[in-house]
């Protein structure tokens, strides 16, 4: 992508680059800012997924482009990191109204940060990009849970998804439509996943537990039946 900043006025690269450096230096929470020294008119950031959504435990990779006319004219904004949300295109392009008709030149750069990362904890439906994540958060939000949760799993958890930056493609990655039925499969990450998070720890404790208990109830049936042939052999 080509840059901006021969087209930007010095008096707004410079109000750029204050903001750039006070974020950097004091992110909102949950949010980190990459400024590059190359072209202060793309911004790369990190959004960890909020807690009670089924993004929590991601990492998603973000960036802000500001066109010739910032800030007269709103940032564009893209997911990098693979996300099922209704305000997110397959290509990453994000929805907002911040980002269109409420923009304002003196909102700046923290306030569209926290108001991306505020949808993903309030996604809307009705101006989605992704028209099947729109039906799915109306119609079925445990479905639309489901797969927020395998994509954010797949791509935003550590994964190579999770920086590769690859544009969004609504056929790549496992379907999970196919165990709607199922609810233990909708359920958020499997039982088996779950210790592995751990590194098996609370699998081997587990198991431990329970051969243990077995062993320890063996071993007294045992000494019981030696002591009672001992004492027939008294008699």
């Amino acid at each position: 992508m080509n840059s901006n900043v021969e087209n930007l006025p010095p008096h707004v690269l410079r109000l750029v680059y204050k903001e750039v450096s006070a974020l950097a230096a004091d992110p909102p929470e949950g949010i980190k800012v990459y400024p590059s020294e190359e072209d202060i008119t793309e911004l790369h950031t990190s959004i960890e997924g909020p807690e009670g959504t089924p993004f929590a435990g991601g990492i998603f990779r973000m960036r802000l482009v500001l066109g010739k006319d910032f800030p007269a004219v709103p940032p564009k904004g893209y997911f990098l990191t693979k996300i099922f949300h209704p305000n997110v295109g397959h290509k990453g392009e994000i929805c907002v109204n911040v980002l269109k008709r409420d923009w304002k030149a003196e909102l700046g750069l923290r306030h569209v940060l926290l108001t991306i990362k505020c949808l993903l904890i309030h996604p809307n439906p009705e101006s989605a990009l992704n028209e099947e994540a729109g039906r799915l958060l109306l119609e079925d939000y445990a479905e639309y849970e489901s797969r927020a949760r395998l994509l954010t799993e797949i791509h935003a958890m550590g994964g190579p998804g999770g920086t590769s930056g690859a544009p969004q493609d609504p056929n790549d990655g496992p379907q999970p439509k196919k165990h709607a039925g199922d609810p233990t499969k909708r359920a958020g990450p499997s039982a088996a996943a779950v210790p592995a998070a751990l590194g098996n720890g609370a699998s081997t404790t587990s198991n431990c537990s329970s051969n243990s208990t077995n062993s320890s109830t063996s071993n007294v049936a045992g000494k019981k039946k030696a002591d009672k042939k001992r004492a027939l052999r008294r008699l």
